[in-house]
């Protein structure tokens, strides 16, 4: 039998939902976006207001950001940058793409892929060129700026992954874990399915049908999907 993908010891409870206004879960994930980003210097140079920003938060999201800026504060520029690319880089249960939790490295990937694209279409964004529009702090800048339902959909829809990506940075005992932890409070309450998915993540992880993305620079071509009735699925 294969080990989980998760040791058992690193498999933390679910966080409780928080009650919020619009604003605050708007602030939550800009503030999250910018956290979960790459840490360069001029990034990091952004740290302090952000730390201002969110004092009005509800207290135990305010709490997630302070204790991740107490930690970066704690290290040298280099060193939070180094310790950002051997967790998000070099760490598969850490992935921050959040179509790998439901497609893994398999063909249906791309499809996923695609499904963002017209996503962040379907809401009037058009997504960067120099990154997978399922990077996890792209995801939340758009739930954050756009004034459509799509992204916070988008985030409900990846829950179970964000869970699993929580869950791994606890393990690794990274500091980004409670700038995670900030997101999953914003999010909805978890319904049965998506627990049952984050279960099956930790134990058996995602497919893992190596195929290479060597296609995501050919993303198939947009075209609208107003007519649908299935709306946004990802």
């Amino acid at each position: 039998m294969s080990a989980a993908f998760l040791p058992k010891a690193s498999r933390s409870r679910f966080l409780e939902p928080v009650a919020m206004e619009a604003e605050e879960r708007t602030l939550t994930w800009m503030a999250a976006s910018l956290l979960l980003d790459y840490p360069t210097v001029q990034r990091q140079s952004q740290f302090e207001r952000i730390r201002e920003a969110v004092q009005g938060l509800p207290e135990v999201i305010r709490d997630d950001f302070l204790g991740f800026l107490d930690a970066a504060d704690a290290m040298h520029d280099e060193e939070l940058e180094a310790h950002f690319t051997s967790i998000f880089d070099q760490k598969r249960k850490c992935c921050p793409y959040l179509s790998y939790y439901s497609n893994g490295d398999t063909r249906n990937r791309g499809m996923a892929l695609v499904r963002f694209v017209e996503a962040y279409r379907d809401a009037g964004w058009e997504p960067d060129p120099n990154e997978l529009p399922d990077y996890l702090p792209m995801v939340l800048e758009f739930a954050a700026k756009s004034e459509s339902q799509i992204g916070p959909e988008l985030l409900a829809a990846h829950q179970d992954g964000i869970e699993v990506l929580r869950t791994a940075l606890e393990s690794f005992d990274s500091p980004y874990a409670q700038v995670v932890a900030a997101v999953c409070r914003s999010l909805p309450p978890l319904d049965d399915e998506t627990r049952d998915r984050y279960l099956s993540l930790v134990n058996e992880g995602p497919p893992t049908e190596l195929v290479g993305l060597s296609f995501i620079g050919n993303l198939a071509p947009y075209s609208p999907r107003g007519a649908s009735s299935e709306g946004v699925r990802v």
